[in-house]
């Protein structure tokens, strides 16, 4: 065969070689930035899930102080 054959089948493996090397780097990067992408979002609703819970108990809180700012008022008046 001749030379130039060779250097142009040599050349076709290369970038062949190449492109899916590339393939392969980009689809396992992909794949990295979706599972830390899932990670934030599984944080983002265990976040999502307590909110509730913590409304809740600010509301009783806020119940309480109510509540002891009424008798502090009843025992500055009986005073």
């Amino acid at each position: 065969m001749n030379s130039d054959i060779w250097v142009a089948l040599l050349a076709m493996i290369g970038t062949l070689a190449g492109t899916f090397g590339g393939i392969i780097t980009s689809g396992k990067l992909t794949a990295y930035r979706i599972q830390q992408l899932e990670h934030k979002v599984d944080e983002h609703n265990q976040f999502a899930r307590r909110m509730p819970v913590v409304e809740e108990q600010i509301k009783v809180i806020n119940h309480r102080l109510t509540d002891l700012e009424g008798e502090n008022h009843h025992h500055e008046g009986v005073s």
